[in-house]
């Protein structure tokens, strides 16, 4: 069975060749049709190649198993990976908006009617892109290819911008050549919220927050069904890379032996290992209950 990070290297790479094509499609296409928002948007293509690498690396590394330096496996290098994505995404946003503001004080022509086409094929080849390598992001439960997944649909709307932008300044003629550009500025303003969108969840998981209630629910349905469990107590979980650790306390009586009580630790532990199979490691500390007479 292929680990996770295969999955999601598959779909980066696919991304990859995709935004490399892209990018030099739209830039030479916005060059020869006097076109900022299409140059801007082969940019932001271009810093797509650049994150997907990043993103690549970081799966790599998070599929390396742990080691002796690193008992818990190296699963932060993928929420690392689309930190890094994200502050791309704001780096590009920045770079796009002061570029096109000297466009829009600049006189210059309206973009050639050409480039409309060009645009509608990248929004379809984008959004599909978006699409597809979501689902892997989803599938797999990995932040870091659900960032490059965003990345893609933040290039798909600038994408659409630029359309809209264009074509009011083909339509409007005279005096509206700068829609092209104001266009530019709207879609750095969504690239921003994107960025935003794939960073905090990024930060939580590097900073250990604990992930959906939803996944403690079933932690704790699954151990209290275990034979010789009388209540559970503090369960803390924390993801790292494609894997969860989970800290439990179970109650146990209180007249059994340590034996015994390892036992059902044991068994809680399989328990919840076999349902969850994302699910690395389980720490279990037994506790006595008072329920139980001596």
């Amino acid at each position: 069975m292929n680990h996770p990070s295969q999955k999601g290297l598959r779909s980066t790479f696919f991304g990859i060749v995709t935004n490399t094509l892209l990018a030099a499609i739209k830039g030479i296409a916005g060059i020869i049709g006097n076109s900022y928002a299409l140059i801007a948007d082969a940019v932001e293509s271009a810093t797509d190649v650049a994150s997907s690498l990043v993103v690549w690396g970081g799966l790599k590394i998070s599929g390396i198993p742990p080691d002796a330096d690193h008992p818990y496996g190296h699963g932060k290098a993928e929420p690392l990976a689309a930190i890094v994505v994200s502050l791309a995404l704001f780096a590009a946003a920045i770079g796009i908006t002061i570029q096109s503001i000297r466009e829009i004080i600049t006189p210059h022509h309206a973009p050639a009617p050409f480039t409309l086409v060009v645009l509608l094929a990248v929004v379809i080849t984008k959004e599909s892109l978006f699409r597809f390598v979501f689902a892997v992001g989803t599938k797999i439960d990995s932040t870091a290819v659900k960032s490059d997944a965003w990345h893609h649909r933040s290039d798909a709307i600038t994408s659409a911008a630029a359309f809209i932008g264009i074509s009011i300044a083909l339509i409007g003629g005279a005096g509206y050549e700068s829609a092209d550009d104001w266009a530019a500025v709207f879609a750095s303003g969504i690239i921003v919220l994107n960025a935003f969108r794939i960073l905090r969840p990024a930060v939580n998981e590097v900073m250990d927050a604990a992930p959906s209630s939803v996944i403690e629910h079933d932690v704790r349905d699954t151990a209290q069904r275990v034979e010789g469990v009388i209540a559970l107590e503090k369960c803390y979980i924390r993801k790292m890379g494609f894997s969860y650790y989970i800290d439990l306390h179970v109650t146990v009586g209180g007249s059994i032996s340590v034996r015994e009580g390892h036992d059902i630790a044991r068994r809680v532990k399989e328990a919840i290992r076999v349902s969850h199979s994302s699910v690395a490691d389980v720490l279990i500390h037994i506790e006595p209950s008072d329920l139980i007479r001596e």
